[in-house]
């Protein structure tokens, strides 16, 4: 059961219901973090924004829903791992892969590395060596890439607390990644 309700766009403050019928209009359905996020439409707004600016970047839509599968394996979050998974189906990500990717692991071997370096930020809570980043940097991962991978992490660091957090309600298929783990 959520902790905080998901709001309806008629239930939510102006500027949230505004951007949850743009949300509606475009993806025929508004999902339940949109829903939780809305009761700070500053909130909402900027993690619209953050992810529009993310999706303009160098790393392809493939690659940033593989490294949001790892830090949503990493983090143990239902949703976003659920959400995350039905999104790379859509982008046509196979299904083996996929559960690969949940594990911070990847049959590609680019993909390998940047998942590795994904796992290293996530664990080491930023503190990474300069072997991590040799590492990434190696399988051809320029320091704008390396970037964008930060910024990718943060945006899904913040998803995964938020829907824990709240108790955001799977409105996806579900994805079982087991309980949260303690820090």
């Amino acid at each position: 059961m959520p902790r905080i309700q998901p709001l309806e766009p008629g239930a939510a403050k102006p500027k949230a219901a505004e951007l949850l019928t743009a949300i509606q209009r475009q993806f025929g359905v508004v999902p339940n973090l949109f829903k939780t996020l809305a009761h700070a439409p500053s909130v909402l707004g900027g993690y619209l924004n953050f992810t529009k600016s993310l999706g303009a970047g160098k790393l392809s839509a493939a690659l940033r829903e593989q490294i949001a599968l790892a830090v949503a394996g990493a983090n143990r979050c239902g949703y976003c791992a659920s959400a995350h998974t039905a999104i790379a189906k859509q982008a046509g990500l196979d299904t083996r892969e996929l559960g690969r990717n949940l594990n911070g692991k990847s049959e590609d071997p680019h993909t390998q590395a940047v998942l590795t370096f994904v796992n290293s930020v996530v664990t080491s809570r930023g503190n990474v060596t300069d072997a991590d980043l040799a590492q990434v940097r190696a399988a051809g991962v320029s320091d704008g890439e390396i970037v964008e991978i930060i910024a990718n992490i943060a945006i899904n660091i913040f998803t995964n607390y938020f829907n824990l957090v709240t108790g955001t309600e799977v409105d996806f298929p579900v994805v079982d990644v087991g309980q949260a783990r303690a820090a």
